[in-house]
């Protein structure tokens, strides 16, 4: 339930006794799921056992004592996080005594997290929507101010800021068409929590035309904050070394989903096996990387594992045909390292993933059909020559291997880093807009 839905125009409003009454029925199949919840988050725990840590927090059972006044933060997953750090930031140069809270719903996203806090910051788990579960994780916390990242739009938790008098953000907030439409259906319920939001801070205009349509009021464009993120320059440079080290080019699949991995495969041992440069495969999602491991090997490559080796890539490595990036947080390292990256999530219906990071790493992007999650950032990377489109995997290879070994792929890079660099300010807009709802009142 985490995207706003759209509200149908043909639809009238719905009474305030019937969006209560649509509250309620979600409310019920919550309570219902709550089993199915808690049991996914146990096995999802079997290979990141972080999701079994502390879920009596998602239940809003709290250990120690209630605090108050801190900038509450939500930022879902890894991305969500990164790109709130740069938020944060800024936000800290305005107030430097600023308190933090930072909830997640993933592992990933609260093992990045807890590098962005100080002394007298805390970090939780974002409550399960139910009324009960909510209304305790603001008696424990108290936030000051709420600020969500992106999509992330719950009707039970926005009631209870509302009744708790905590002003509500919705930050660099996006919403696809796909989105949008698909929410139409559920606008008796996402409609009345979305003209709750004190503030949306939309990343272009059409995403705030839809959020307007989907009950938003204050709704204020200020940019993407992936603009700001700046890429490790000391996992930059290591990347980079360990391109010239190899002594030949580096084709990588970047944050790739389920079902890309084997049209990877299938497009990739098409190729003559003494043109094909090193293969680099970074999965979306850490539980996945066995399973990727061993797709690679049933094509009948040989494959090493980041996590086999430390500072640089062994013998074996060297000798591999693909290497697996089986890490966390080295995003940078393994943009150093690639000639041209295949943008996951774009081969599959899945929206795309985030290719500025790419483009600030200077590392050129072939995309495929479906970036429809970042489409603003796709168009304008394409406008820029910053990244290549094609139709499909197979187009996606050949391509990628023509920029990998050829002198276009340093023009192209060098507008990648140029591109990353024109879309920079959102944190600071967004700072700008957040910083007198922390004033007192």
């Amino acid at each position: 339930m985490g995207h706003l839905a759209g509200r149908a125009p043909d639809r009238p409003l719905m009474s305030r006794f019937g969006s209560w009454l649509a509250r309620r029925a979600y409310s019920d199949l919550l309570r219902l799921l709550k089993p199915v919840y808690v049991l996914r988050l146990w096995w999802r725990g079997r290979a990141e056992p972080l999701y079994r840590h502390a879920i009596g927090e998602r239940l809003g059972d709290y250990l120690g004592e209630p605090r108050e006044g801190a900038l509450w933060v939500h930022a879902v997953s890894l991305g969500e996080t990164r790109a709130a750090a740069a938020l944060i930031d800024a936000l800290r140069r305005v107030d430097p005594t600023l308190h933090l809270l930072l909830t997640h719903s993933t592992a990933t996203g609260r093992e990045a997290g807890q590098a962005l806090l100080r002394e007298g910051d805390a970090q939780a788990w974002l409550p399960y929507d139910t009324p009960g579960v909510v209304q305790r994780f603001f008696t424990q916390f108290k936030p000051a101010v709420g600020v969500l990242m992106e999509t992330e739009i719950w009707p039970n938790l926005l009631q209870a800021a509302h009744e708790a008098k905590v002003p509500m953000v919705l930050a660099n907030a996006r919403l696809s068409v796909k989105s949008h439409r698909r929410g139409q259906r559920l606008s008796v319920v996402m409609q009345p929590a979305a003209a709750s939001l004190a503030l949306v801070l939309a990343q272009t205009e059409d995403d705030a035309a839809r959020l307007r349509d989907s009950g938003a009021r204050e709704v204020v464009v200020c940019g993407n904050l992936k603009f700001d993120i700046t890429p490790d320059e000391t996992l930059l440079a290591r990347g980079q070394g360990w391109r010239k080290a190899l002594g030949r080019a580096v084709v990588m699949a970047a944050v790739t989903r389920e079902g890309e991995e084997a049209m990877l495969l299938a497009a990739w041992t098409r190729q003559p096996a003494g043109q094909r440069p090193l293969l680099l495969i970074v999965p979306r999602h850490p539980q996945r990387f066995d399973e990727v491991a061993a797709l690679v090997q049933q094509a009948g490559l040989v494959v090493a594992r980041r996590s086999q080796w430390t500072d640089a890539p062994d013998d074996a490595a060297l000798r591999a045909d693909v290497w697996l990036g089986d890490s966390m947080g080295e995003m940078p390292l393994y943009y150093g390292t690639a000639d041209v990256a295949l943008l996951g999530g774009s081969f599959a219906p899945l929206g795309g993933q985030n290719l500025i990071e790419a483009a600030a790493c200077g590392c050129p992007v072939v995309m495929g059909p479906h970036t429809f999650n970042f489409a603003e950032a796709a168009r304008l990377s394409l406008e820029a020559g910053a990244s290549v489109r094609v139709v499909d995997m197979n187009e996606g290879v050949g391509r990628a291997l023509e920029l990998a070994g050829h002198d276009e792929r340093d023009v192209v890079a060098q507008r990648a880093v140029a591109f990353a660099a024109q879309h920079r300010g959102a944190a600071q807009r967004m700072a700008h807009r957040i910083e007198p709802l922390l004033q007192p009142r």
